[in-house]
């Protein structure tokens, strides 16, 4: 299963601000970190402050953090609501698409399967645990750049 770029990105921006944790990040940070449009961050950044896992400060010396502990958010919690329903193929579309083997053939409940599966290994796992390795994750991301001396994270 492939994840949306709007998921891909939502994972991003958690995982900043969780390496990033202890100060306000904004998105042109982010975008800058990543390589992405800061077009598409604004919508995610929305998005996740809609659903409670971020907390948004507008204005001069506004920013982002986490609006929850790492330990807190759900990988597959994340993934299922930024993805929607899951649609691996056309007989899963309202009304069953157009296929004409659609409900006849067993491809559809073995696909269920492997979605359920897919989510299942996701809700296992938290922020916190993909960011088991934070030192190297503040490395790559290089937080230096965009920070003043004083506040330069140490690892």
């Amino acid at each position: 299963m492939k994840l949306t770029a709007f998921t891909d990105y939502s994972l991003r921006v958690l995982m900043y601000l969780a390496a990033n944790s202890g100060r306000k990040s904004t998105i042109a940070e982010i975008a800058t970190a990543f390589g992405i449009s800061e077009h598409h961050l604004v919508k995610v950044v929305h998005f996740l402050g809609r659903q409670g896992w971020i907390a948004t400060i507008r204005g001069k010396g506004g920013g982002m953090t986490l609006a929850m502990q790492p330990g807190d958010i759900r990988l597959g919690q994340v993934v299922r609501d930024t993805e929607g329903s899951a649609v691996p193929a056309e007989c899963f579309e309202a009304g069953g698409g157009h296929c004409i083997v659609s409900g006849c053939c067993g491809l559809q409940d073995v696909l269920a399967q492997a979605v359920q599966a897919f989510h299942g290994v996701l809700d296992r796992y938290t922020l916190a645990d993909v960011m088991a390795n934070r030192p190297a994750l503040v490395q790559a991301l290089e937080f230096h750049r965009s920070l003043p001396e004083s506040t330069v994270p140490v690892t």
